[in-house]
Protein backbone atom coordinates (compact mmCIF):
# COMPACT_ATOMS: atom_id res chain seq x y z
CA UNK A 1 0.00 0.00 0.00
CA UNK A 2 1.05 3.41 -0.69
CA UNK A 3 1.31 6.10 1.65
CA UNK A 4 -1.78 8.36 1.82
CA UNK A 5 -2.09 11.77 2.72
CA UNK A 6 -5.26 14.52 3.77
CA UNK A 7 -5.01 17.25 1.07
CA UNK A 8 -8.18 19.38 2.68
CA UNK A 9 -7.45 22.81 3.04
CA UNK A 10 -3.90 22.48 2.37
CA UNK A 11 -2.66 25.29 0.27
CA UNK A 12 0.86 24.52 0.27
CA UNK A 13 1.66 21.08 -0.39
CA UNK A 14 4.80 18.81 -0.58
CA UNK A 15 4.76 15.31 -0.78
CA UNK A 16 6.67 13.06 1.67
CA UNK A 17 7.75 10.46 -0.76
CA UNK A 18 7.84 9.92 -4.51
CA UNK A 19 6.98 6.88 -6.74
CA UNK A 20 9.38 5.63 -8.86
CA UNK A 21 9.25 3.53 -11.97
CA UNK A 22 11.62 1.22 -13.36
CA UNK A 23 11.16 0.59 -16.90
CA UNK A 24 7.91 1.20 -18.13
CA UNK A 25 5.87 -1.94 -20.31
CA UNK A 26 8.50 -4.23 -18.89
CA UNK A 27 7.14 -4.31 -14.71
CA UNK A 28 6.58 -8.02 -15.26
CA UNK A 29 10.66 -8.89 -15.76
CA UNK A 30 12.22 -5.90 -14.08
CA UNK A 31 13.25 -8.94 -11.44
CA UNK A 32 15.25 -10.91 -14.84
CA UNK A 33 16.25 -7.62 -15.84
CA UNK A 34 17.70 -6.17 -12.43
CA UNK A 35 20.18 -9.16 -13.26
CA UNK A 36 22.02 -7.38 -15.83
CA UNK A 37 21.89 -3.81 -14.22
CA UNK A 38 23.71 -5.45 -11.13
CA UNK A 39 25.90 -6.61 -13.62
CA UNK A 40 26.36 -3.40 -14.78
CA UNK A 41 26.93 -2.01 -11.67
CA UNK A 42 29.13 -4.59 -10.45
CA UNK A 43 31.51 -4.10 -13.13
CA UNK A 44 31.12 -0.44 -13.13
CA UNK A 45 32.49 -0.20 -9.30
CA UNK A 46 34.74 -2.93 -9.79
CA UNK A 47 36.63 -1.76 -12.68
CA UNK A 48 37.15 1.59 -11.86
CA UNK A 49 38.33 0.38 -8.18
CA UNK A 50 40.88 -1.28 -10.08
CA UNK A 51 41.88 1.47 -11.83
CA UNK A 52 42.36 3.49 -8.59
CA UNK A 53 44.39 0.72 -7.06
CA UNK A 54 46.32 0.33 -9.95
CA UNK A 55 47.55 3.99 -10.53
CA UNK A 56 48.01 4.43 -6.75
CA UNK A 57 50.22 0.87 -6.38
CA UNK A 58 52.38 1.55 -9.83
CA UNK A 59 55.08 4.85 -9.02
CA UNK A 60 55.72 4.66 -13.22
CA UNK A 61 51.81 5.50 -13.53
CA UNK A 62 52.20 8.69 -10.75
CA UNK A 63 51.87 11.04 -13.55
CA UNK A 64 49.73 13.51 -14.10
CA UNK A 65 47.98 11.51 -17.40
CA UNK A 66 47.27 8.96 -14.64
CA UNK A 67 46.03 11.29 -11.84
CA UNK A 68 43.55 12.50 -13.77
CA UNK A 69 42.44 9.40 -14.89
CA UNK A 70 41.89 8.30 -11.07
CA UNK A 71 39.77 11.21 -11.25
CA UNK A 72 37.56 10.17 -13.92
CA UNK A 73 37.43 6.72 -11.77
CA UNK A 74 36.50 8.47 -8.61
CA UNK A 75 33.48 10.31 -10.52
CA UNK A 76 32.14 7.16 -11.97
CA UNK A 77 32.13 4.97 -8.92
CA UNK A 78 30.63 8.31 -6.89
CA UNK A 79 27.86 8.31 -9.93
CA UNK A 80 27.38 4.25 -9.88
CA UNK A 81 26.76 4.63 -5.97
CA UNK A 82 23.92 7.48 -6.72
CA UNK A 83 21.99 5.41 -8.45
CA UNK A 84 22.72 1.92 -7.74
CA UNK A 85 20.31 1.58 -4.75
CA UNK A 86 17.17 3.17 -6.05
CA UNK A 87 17.56 1.39 -9.36
CA UNK A 88 18.20 -2.56 -7.86
CA UNK A 89 15.17 -1.78 -5.45
CA UNK A 90 12.70 -1.19 -8.26
CA UNK A 91 14.45 -3.65 -10.19
CA UNK A 92 14.89 -6.28 -7.77
CA UNK A 93 12.27 -5.98 -4.97
CA UNK A 94 9.86 -3.27 -6.53
CA UNK A 95 10.68 -0.97 -3.59
CA UNK A 96 9.53 2.33 -5.78
CA UNK A 97 8.67 4.97 -2.82
CA UNK A 98 11.70 7.57 -2.02
CA UNK A 99 11.27 9.79 0.67
CA UNK A 100 11.04 13.64 -1.03
CA UNK A 101 14.30 14.91 1.12
CA UNK A 102 16.02 12.13 -0.31
CA UNK A 103 15.19 12.27 -3.66
CA UNK A 104 16.29 15.82 -3.32
CA UNK A 105 19.87 14.72 -1.90
CA UNK A 106 20.52 12.06 -4.50
CA UNK A 107 19.07 14.50 -7.56
CA UNK A 108 22.05 17.14 -6.18
CA UNK A 109 24.86 14.10 -5.88
CA UNK A 110 23.93 12.73 -9.49
CA UNK A 111 24.21 15.71 -11.35
CA UNK A 112 27.04 17.07 -9.19
CA UNK A 113 29.02 14.03 -10.58
CA UNK A 114 27.88 14.22 -13.81
CA UNK A 115 29.19 17.80 -14.10
CA UNK A 116 32.63 16.59 -12.37
CA UNK A 117 32.48 14.37 -14.97
CA UNK A 118 32.47 16.81 -18.04
CA UNK A 119 35.17 19.24 -15.69
CA UNK A 120 37.37 15.96 -15.30
CA UNK A 121 36.89 15.19 -19.48
CA UNK A 122 38.08 19.02 -19.99
CA UNK A 123 40.92 18.42 -17.69
CA UNK A 124 42.31 15.81 -19.40
CA UNK A 125 41.75 17.37 -23.39
CA UNK A 126 44.12 19.90 -21.46
CA UNK A 127 46.31 17.75 -20.30
CA UNK A 128 46.25 16.16 -23.85
CA UNK A 129 47.23 19.26 -25.45
CA UNK A 130 49.91 20.36 -23.20
CA UNK A 131 51.69 16.80 -23.61
CA UNK A 132 51.62 17.17 -27.53
CA UNK A 133 51.96 20.75 -28.12
CA UNK A 134 54.80 21.37 -25.59
CA UNK A 135 56.22 17.71 -24.52
CA UNK A 136 59.29 19.54 -22.87
CA UNK A 137 57.20 21.60 -20.20
CA UNK A 138 55.22 18.96 -19.61
CA UNK A 139 55.93 18.29 -16.35
CA UNK A 140 56.58 21.80 -14.93
CA UNK A 141 52.70 22.81 -16.41
CA UNK A 142 51.04 19.99 -14.75
CA UNK A 143 52.67 19.74 -11.62
CA UNK A 144 51.27 17.82 -8.61
CA UNK A 145 49.74 21.13 -6.85
CA UNK A 146 48.20 22.43 -10.32
CA UNK A 147 46.45 18.50 -10.66
CA UNK A 148 45.21 19.10 -6.94
CA UNK A 149 43.82 22.39 -7.64
CA UNK A 150 42.08 21.90 -10.77
CA UNK A 151 40.64 19.15 -9.00
CA UNK A 152 39.35 21.24 -6.15
CA UNK A 153 38.10 23.25 -8.70
CA UNK A 154 36.20 20.79 -10.49
CA UNK A 155 34.24 19.80 -7.23
CA UNK A 156 34.16 23.40 -5.96
CA UNK A 157 32.44 23.96 -9.23
CA UNK A 158 30.07 21.60 -8.94
CA UNK A 159 28.76 22.51 -6.07
CA UNK A 160 28.09 26.12 -6.31
CA UNK A 161 26.52 25.58 -9.38
CA UNK A 162 24.40 22.45 -8.34
CA UNK A 163 23.70 23.65 -5.01
CA UNK A 164 20.69 25.76 -5.56
CA UNK A 165 18.87 23.10 -7.15
CA UNK A 166 17.09 21.52 -4.35
CA UNK A 167 16.26 24.91 -2.39
CA UNK A 168 14.54 25.98 -5.78
CA UNK A 169 12.53 22.45 -5.95
CA UNK A 170 11.53 23.03 -1.86
CA UNK A 171 9.42 26.66 -2.63
CA UNK A 172 7.57 24.71 -5.45
CA UNK A 173 3.90 23.76 -4.09
CA UNK A 174 3.59 20.31 -5.84
CA UNK A 175 0.26 18.18 -6.72
CA UNK A 176 -1.08 16.05 -4.47
CA UNK A 177 -1.92 13.72 -7.41
CA UNK A 178 1.46 13.17 -9.36
CA UNK A 179 3.95 11.65 -7.41
CA UNK A 180 4.87 9.26 -9.93
CA UNK A 181 8.53 10.01 -11.26
CA UNK A 182 9.48 8.82 -14.85
CA UNK A 183 12.79 6.99 -13.68
CA UNK A 184 14.15 4.68 -10.96
CA UNK A 185 15.99 7.98 -9.68
CA UNK A 186 15.69 11.66 -9.36
CA UNK A 187 16.32 13.95 -11.79
CA UNK A 188 15.58 17.31 -11.58
CA UNK A 189 13.77 17.98 -15.20
CA UNK A 190 11.45 14.89 -13.84
CA UNK A 191 10.74 16.74 -10.10
CA UNK A 192 10.62 19.95 -11.18
CA UNK A 193 7.31 19.06 -13.24
CA UNK A 194 5.71 17.33 -10.94
CA UNK A 195 5.01 20.92 -9.25
CA UNK A 196 1.74 22.77 -9.57
CA UNK A 197 3.19 25.83 -9.35
CA UNK A 198 5.27 28.17 -12.03
CA UNK A 199 8.77 26.38 -12.57
CA UNK A 200 10.64 29.33 -14.74
CA UNK A 201 13.29 30.03 -12.67
CA UNK A 202 13.76 26.02 -11.90
CA UNK A 203 13.65 25.52 -15.93
CA UNK A 204 16.24 28.81 -16.59
CA UNK A 205 18.76 27.81 -14.18
CA UNK A 206 18.29 24.43 -15.15
CA UNK A 207 19.40 25.60 -18.36
CA UNK A 208 21.85 27.99 -17.32
CA UNK A 209 23.92 24.84 -15.27
CA UNK A 210 23.82 22.76 -18.63
CA UNK A 211 25.02 25.00 -20.65
CA UNK A 212 27.88 27.00 -17.98
CA UNK A 213 29.23 22.70 -17.27
CA UNK A 214 28.61 20.66 -19.67
CA UNK A 215 27.87 22.97 -22.91
CA UNK A 216 30.84 24.92 -22.03
CA UNK A 217 33.32 22.07 -21.46
CA UNK A 218 32.24 20.25 -24.42
CA UNK A 219 33.44 23.36 -26.68
CA UNK A 220 36.08 23.54 -24.87
CA UNK A 221 37.12 20.36 -25.56
CA UNK A 222 36.39 20.27 -29.21
CA UNK A 223 38.66 23.53 -29.31
CA UNK A 224 41.41 22.19 -27.58
CA UNK A 225 41.04 19.04 -30.13
CA UNK A 226 41.31 21.39 -32.97
CA UNK A 227 44.49 22.32 -31.40
CA UNK A 228 46.04 19.25 -30.81
CA UNK A 229 44.86 18.34 -34.66
CA UNK A 230 46.85 21.33 -35.66
CA UNK A 231 50.02 20.50 -33.65
CA UNK A 232 49.93 16.86 -35.17
CA UNK A 233 49.86 18.02 -38.57
CA UNK A 234 52.54 20.03 -38.12
CA UNK A 235 54.81 17.96 -37.79
CA UNK A 236 57.05 16.75 -40.47
CA UNK A 237 56.87 12.67 -40.29
CA UNK A 238 53.68 10.68 -40.71
CA UNK A 239 55.12 8.12 -38.41
CA UNK A 240 55.47 11.15 -35.44
CA UNK A 241 51.85 11.95 -36.02
CA UNK A 242 50.14 8.26 -35.25
CA UNK A 243 51.84 7.88 -31.63
CA UNK A 244 50.99 11.57 -31.07
CA UNK A 245 46.90 10.77 -31.71
CA UNK A 246 46.90 7.57 -30.42
CA UNK A 247 47.58 9.29 -26.71
CA UNK A 248 43.80 10.89 -27.12
CA UNK A 249 42.16 7.87 -28.59
CA UNK A 250 41.10 6.55 -25.05
CA UNK A 251 40.54 10.00 -24.31
CA UNK A 252 38.12 10.68 -27.42
CA UNK A 253 36.14 7.24 -26.84
CA UNK A 254 35.39 8.36 -23.09
CA UNK A 255 33.95 11.74 -23.72
CA UNK A 256 31.54 10.51 -26.68
CA UNK A 257 30.94 7.81 -24.07
CA UNK A 258 29.44 10.34 -21.85
CA UNK A 259 28.74 13.80 -24.13
CA UNK A 260 26.46 11.58 -26.49
CA UNK A 261 23.96 9.89 -24.00
CA UNK A 262 24.28 13.52 -22.25
CA UNK A 263 22.91 15.46 -25.57
CA UNK A 264 20.31 12.76 -25.56
CA UNK A 265 19.23 13.48 -22.05
CA UNK A 266 18.88 17.36 -22.09
CA UNK A 267 17.12 16.75 -26.00
CA UNK A 268 14.20 14.03 -24.64
CA UNK A 269 13.49 16.00 -21.56
CA UNK A 270 12.97 19.11 -23.39
CA UNK A 271 11.68 18.24 -27.17
CA UNK A 272 10.67 14.52 -26.89
CA UNK A 273 7.40 14.56 -25.03
CA UNK A 274 5.78 12.80 -27.78
CA UNK A 275 8.27 9.94 -26.87
CA UNK A 276 7.23 6.83 -25.56
CA UNK A 277 8.23 6.46 -21.73
CA UNK A 278 10.07 3.46 -22.44
CA UNK A 279 12.41 5.85 -24.42
CA UNK A 280 13.17 8.27 -21.96
CA UNK A 281 14.03 5.78 -19.28
CA UNK A 282 16.40 3.91 -21.56
CA UNK A 283 18.07 6.77 -22.66
CA UNK A 284 18.72 7.81 -18.42
CA UNK A 285 19.43 4.57 -18.22
CA UNK A 286 22.37 4.57 -21.21
CA UNK A 287 23.63 8.03 -19.60
CA UNK A 288 23.71 6.44 -16.00
CA UNK A 289 25.10 3.55 -16.12
CA UNK A 290 27.10 3.18 -19.40
CA UNK A 291 29.38 5.56 -18.79
CA UNK A 292 31.61 3.96 -15.83
CA UNK A 293 31.13 0.44 -17.53
CA UNK A 294 32.87 1.89 -20.48
CA UNK A 295 35.76 3.47 -19.38
CA UNK A 296 37.82 1.25 -17.55
CA UNK A 297 37.27 -0.97 -20.48
CA UNK A 298 38.70 1.44 -22.98
CA UNK A 299 41.28 2.47 -20.80
CA UNK A 300 42.25 -0.93 -19.72
CA UNK A 301 42.30 -1.97 -23.99
CA UNK A 302 44.06 0.91 -25.35
CA UNK A 303 46.49 2.07 -22.71
CA UNK A 304 48.97 -1.05 -21.65
CA UNK A 305 50.34 0.88 -18.50
CA UNK A 306 46.91 0.94 -17.27
CA UNK A 307 46.15 -2.77 -18.37
CA UNK A 308 49.28 -4.40 -17.15
CA UNK A 309 49.04 -2.19 -13.27
CA UNK A 310 45.51 -4.01 -13.36
CA UNK A 311 46.50 -7.55 -14.01
CA UNK A 312 49.33 -7.14 -11.27
CA UNK A 313 46.63 -5.68 -8.70
CA UNK A 314 44.41 -8.60 -9.37
CA UNK A 315 47.29 -11.36 -9.22
CA UNK A 316 48.08 -9.63 -6.11
CA UNK A 317 44.97 -9.93 -4.43
CA UNK A 318 44.53 -13.61 -5.74
CA UNK A 319 48.04 -14.44 -4.33
CA UNK A 320 46.95 -12.90 -0.84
Amino acid sequence: MFPSWSFANISFFQPHAFLMIGIPGLEAIHGWISIPFFSMYTAAFTGNCLILLAVRRTPSLHKPMYYFLSMLALTDVGLTLATMPTTLAVLSFDHRLIGFDTCLVQMFFLHFFSVVESSVLLAMSFDRFVAISNPLRYASVLTNNVIIRIGLATVARATVSLFPLPFLLKRLNFCPGKILLSHSFCFHADVMKRACADITVNIIYGLYVVLSTVGFDSLLIVLSYALILHTVMSLASPRERIPALNTCVSHILAVLVFFIPVIGVSMIHRFGRHLPPIVHALVAYVYLVVPPVLNPVIYSVKSKPIREAMLRVLSEKRKG
